[in-house]
């Protein structure tokens, strides 16, 4: 049998016996002719019943924030922008990384709380190591109770042509981390999730470490304990910008669904990039009642059966398939499970170098708890398309911003096409559309 071939690669890895049972829920479905498509006759947008908006939070009394712990998912290498470790070891605001400003965000709400909130990160095998490393800088941030990382584990990739496991002599190319849905079962297998609870924490708050929007909320928190949710996700108003992400849907029977890019059919694109229809993104800030995690994984064999998506890849001429599942997934497997609309300042991603310009320049400041924050006076993030062909890689990128960011708190809008190196002094008023002739460039200017 295939799947017994997968297995045995598995077990001859030494991974966990969780790891091998939900690879054989996956596989078996892709054997069945899954897709992984969720179709539009399966979905409908969500009822009102199952929202609640940011603003319309009335707590009734204190939040308790002795009982949260906060997970980050710090598993990424930044390959797309050329990055070859951590994405969260790039430098983003000043002389800080990412690394810097989460661990200074939580040592500032443990010291302002005096509450021991712990930190954990869910690292994959590419990351943990440098990471792990560099935090070592904040000997404060470990505590006794809980680790301060726990791993990701890996599925081995699945040739397109014979479904058969993809071979090489380099064995690790063979496998790829599982999606970020794999977080539940990580937490189990590493029996992080019982330490978590006898330390006596009741709700996890998980968010990507590339969104230094996603910091601890009191309100929010607060509202999640007060209604005894199981879990609840904070989605954003879709935008134009928006439109070929995610967005989040319901079953016909009204429990609240994701569906990501992948999932969408070919023949429904339209539909699925309507945002008047369905109107809000998932921003994978997402809370989470430790109890009902636990009770769940325990009647599912300790991992959660969320949504398949199967990521087609090309390995060195190959073609394989990555079988993976988001973590938002999670919504569709709780019963009474919320989203909460919230403001586009909780969502602040650093995907491509245009985000990590908007973030490097003026239109953001770190606050004095460092939580990133926009400027004074600048009401949206400015909107920033480089030519990929000179900014998609960092050090590319570096080399045409590294004397000076311009200044963008007065920008709406920047797109600048050509080889165009930025100089000292130089403002961007408005919205701006730059194209240079050849390679150039400015300086003590302003560029309206």
């Amino acid at each position: 049998m295939k799947l017994e071939k997968f297995q045995k690669k598995i077990d001859s890895a030494g991974l966990d016996p969780i790891v091998k049972a939900a690879f054989s829920y996956y596989y078996q479905q892709v054997l069945q002719g899954s897709t992984g498509k969720l179709a539009e006759d399966k979905i409908r947008p969500p009822q009102a019943k199952n929202m609640v908006s940011y603003d319309d939070i009335k707590l009734k009394k204190p939040v308790d924030l002795h009982k949260l712990a906060v997970i980050k998912l710090n598993g990424g290498l930044g390959t797309s922008m050329g990055l070859d470790k951590a994405k969260t070891l790039l430098n983003v605001k000043g002389e800080y990384n990412f690394l810097d400003i989460i661990a200074r965000q939580v040592l500032d709400l443990r010291k302002k709380s005096n509450c021991k909130i712990p930190l954990l990160f869910m690292h994959s095998f590419n990351t943990q190591a440098d990471c792990l490393s560099y935090l070592e800088r904040y000997p404060q941030l470990p505590l006794d109770e809980v680790p301060l990382d726990f791993l990701q584990n890996k599925f081995p990739k699945i040739r397109q042509d014979n479904l058969l496991p993809y071979e090489q002599s380099d064995d690790q190319k063979t496998w790829n981390p599982p999606g970020h849905g794999e977080i539940y079962m990580a937490l189990a297998i590493t029996k992080t999730l019982d330490k978590l609870l006898a330390a006596g924490i009741e709700y996890i708050f998980i968010s990507n470490s590339d969104n230094l929007g996603s910091v601890v909320d009191e309100k929010i928190l607060g509202y999640f304990a007060q209604e005894q949710l199981p879990f609840m996700m904070e989605v954003c108003k879709r935008t134009e910008m928006d439109k070929k992400g995610g967005h989040l849907a319901e079953t016909k029977d009204g429990q609240l669904i994701l569906r990501e890019t992948a999932q969408c059919p070919e023949s429904e694109k339209a539909l699925f990039e309507d945002i008047k229809r369905y109107k809000y993104f998932n921003t994978n800030n997402l809370w989470v009642n430790l109890p009902a995690l636990q009770a769940k994984l325990a009647a599912n064999g300790n991992f959660l059966p969320l949504s398949l998506i199967i990521n087609p890849k090309t390995v060195e001429g190959t073609e394989v398939y990555q079988l993976e599942s988001a973590m938002g997934a999670a919504i569709s497997i709780f019963s009474g499970s919320k989203a909460m609309v919230v403001q586009r300042d909780r969502f602040a991603p650093v995907k491509k170098t245009n985000d990590l310009l908007a973030i490097r320049s003026d239109a953001y400041e770190l606050a004095d708890d460092y939580h990133l924050k926009l400027a004074p006076g600048v009401d949206d993030a400015p909107l920033i398309k480089l030519d990929e062909r000179y900014y998609k890689q960092v050090d590319d990128f570096e080399k045409r911003l590294g004397e000076a960011v311009p200044s963008l708190k007065n920008c709406t809008r920047l797109e600048v096409e050509g080889d165009l190196y930025f100089g000292k002094n130089v403002e961007v008023v408005g919205s701006v559309k730059y194209q240079a002739q050849q390679t150039e460039k400015i300086a003590d200017c302003v560029l309206k």
